[in-house]
C-alpha cells in the first residue's frame, strides 16, 4: 500500500518523493549539511576540528564544546601532574632516607674501628687483655696451668705496687753497642749514643696497643740511671702500664693538655688508649722534667723522606763534631719517636764513612730474644742492624719527637701547665 512521504524535521506529508524533496531543501536548508548551490547563506569552518556548519550559533556551541573538553583533558593532565610529583618526591625522600641510614651505619661502624683501634671500646685494659692472653696460651697448650698461676700472682702483685715486673725488660745493650762500635763497623765515621736505656718491649696485657708507654719506660729508665733528674724522680721506679696511665690521669687533673684529656675522655686506667708524643709531653712536664715536643709535619727531601729530623737529632746529640773521638758517649736521654700508628726510642746516631746518616733506635715491638743478641760478647753486624734506621727507611707523613733537655723549676712547670691549655708543638720546617 503507498504511503505518501514525511518530512523528518517537521512532520509534513508530501503527495510525492519529488514534492518532499523541494520542501526540505527549501524550508530546512539551514540543517542540511550542503546548502543549496542557489542559498546565499556564509559557511562557518570550526577553526579547532574543521567542521562545517551554517550557522554561526551552532558553531558558537560547537566550539564550546572543544574547550570544555579541552579544559577537562588539561584538568586531567594536572592531577596526573600531581600524582607523578608526589610519587617522585615519595621516592626521592625513600632514596634519602636509605642514603642516610647506610651513612650512618658507616660513621658507626668507622667510630667503632678507630674505638677499637685506639682502645676506647670498653674492653678491659691491660689486666682483662693479660688474663686473656694467657687463658688462650693455656688453651692452645702452650703454657702450663700451673705457669698461668704464677704469672697471674706476679702479675697482681706487680698492679698492686704500681712497678713493672720487668719480664720484657733487657739491660746493658747501650754498653754492648759502646764495645761493638769501638771494635768494629769500619763502615761507621762517628756515633753518638744516648745515655744508658733499658729496652722494653710488649707483653701479653698491651699487645697491639702499648707501644707508647713502653717508650716511656725507656725513656724513664734512662733518666732514672741518671743522677741530673735524681731531685724531680726521687723514690720512683719505672713504673706499670696501668700505673702510667694513672699518673698521666693526675697530670690532666691538675690542668695539662684539656684538650688531650677531653680526646680521651679524661680516662686511661682499664682502657687500651694509645698514648702519644702530647701524652707523654705531658707526663714529663708533670714530673718537672724539661722537654720539647718538636713536630717534623711535613717531607723536608726527595721521595718524602725527612732528613731535617736527622739532621736535629744529630745536632742533640753532638756538641763538637770534629775532633771527638769515634764513639762518644753523651750526657743526653734518648728521644721519644711518633708517627702514625707506632712509636718508637732513638738511642744513638750514626754518621756513615759517606757522610750520611742513620738512627740507633730501640722498638717495643722486638722481643728480648732478638735484643739480648746485641749482648753477646762479640756482637754480631747482623745484629746492630735491626736498630738501624736510614734516611729512606722513614718515609711517613709526619714525625713528632719528645727531646729532653734539663729539669723545670716550680715556676717553670707552672708556666708550661698554662701554656698547655692550648697545645702547640714547635713545626720543623
Amino acid at each position: 500500500m503507498y504511503s505518501p512521504p514525511e518530512c523528518p524535521f517537521c512532520g509534513k506529508i508530501e503527495g510525492c518523493s519529488q514534492d518532499m524533496e523541494t520542501h526540505v531543501k527549501t524550508e530546512h536548508a539551514d540543517l542540511l549539511d550542503t546548502p543549496l548551490e542557489d542559498c546565499n547563506q556564509p559557511l562557518y569552518d570550526c577553526p579547532i576540528c574543521g567542521l562545517i556548519c551554517t550557522n554561526y550559533h551552532i558553531l558558537q556551541e560547537h566550539v564550546d564544546l572543544h574547550l570544555e573538553e579541552s579544559s577537562f583533558g588539561q584538568g586531567m593532565d594536572r592531577v596526573q601532574c600531581s600524582r607523578d610529583l608526589e610519587l617522585a618526591q615519595q621516592l626521592q625522600q625513600e632514596e634519602d632516607r636509605k642514603r642516610r641510614s647506610e651513612e650512618s651505619r658507616q660513621e658507626m661502624e668507622e667510630f667503632q674501628k678507630l674505638q677499637r683501634q685506639y682502645g676506647l671500646n670498653n674492653s678491659g685494659g691491660y689486666k682483662q687483655q693479660q688474663l686473656r692472653n694467657m687463658e688462650l696460651e693455656v688453651n692452645r697448650g702452650r703454657m702450663h696451668p700451673s705457669e698461668f698461676h704464677r704469672r697471674k700472682a706476679d702479675m697482681m702483685e706487680s698492679l698492686a705496687i704500681g712497678i713493672d715486673d720487668e719480664k720484657t725488660k733487657t739491660s746493658g745493650i747501650m754498653e754492648a753497642l759502646y764495645r761493638y762500635y769501638q771494635n768494629a763497623a769500619t763502615d761507621v765515621r762517628r756515633v753518638w749514643l744516648s745515655t744508658v736505656v733499658d729496652h722494653f718491649h710488649s707483653s701479653f696485657g698491651d699487645k697491639g696497643w702499648g707501644c707508647g708507654y713502653r717508650n716511656f719506660q725507656m725513656l724513664l729508665s734512662s733518666l732514672l740511671q741518671n743522677d741530673a733528674y735524681d731531685d724531680c724522680l726521687k723514690g720512683m721506679s719505672v713504673p706499670c702500664i696501668p700505673k702510667i696511665q694513672s699518673m698521666i690521669e693526675d697530670a690532666w687533673k691538675e690542668g695539662f693538655d684539656p684538650q688531650g684529656a677531653s680526646q680521651l675522655n679524661n680516662r686511661l686506667q682499664g682502657t687500651k688508649a694509645w698514648i702519644g708524643a702530647c701524652e707523654v709531653y705531658t707526663l714529663l712536664t708533670s714530673l718537672r722534667i724539661k722537654c720539647r715536643i718538636i713536630d717534623f709535619h711535613k717531607s723536608t727531601g726527595p721521595l718524602g723522606t725527612h732528613p731535617r729530623l736527622f739532621e736535629w737529632i744529630l745536632s742533640y746529640y753532638s756538641s763538637e763534631r770534629e775532633g771527638s773521638p769515634k764513639v762518644v758517649c753523651t750526657s743526653k736521654p734518648p728521644i721519644y719517636l711518633q708517627y702514625q700508628g707506632h712509636s718508637q726510642t732513638v738511642v744513638g746516631i750514626e754518621e756513615r764513612k759517606n757522610r750520611t746518616l742513620c738512627l740507633l733506635v730501640f722498638d717495643p715491638g722486638c722481643p728480648s730474644r732478638e735484643m739480648q743478641k746485641l749482648l753477646k760478647q762479640d756482637t754480631e753486624a747482623s745484629s746492630v742492624k735491626q736498630l738501624r734506621k736510614f734516611v729512606g727507611n722513614l718515609k711517613h707523613k709526619q714525625y713528632q719527637i719528645v727531646a729532653v733537655e734539663g729539669v723545670l723549676s716550680s715556676e717553670e712547670k707552672i708556666a708550661r701547665r698554662q701554656a698547655s691549655q692550648v697545645f702547640t708543638a714547635e713545626k720543623i720546617p
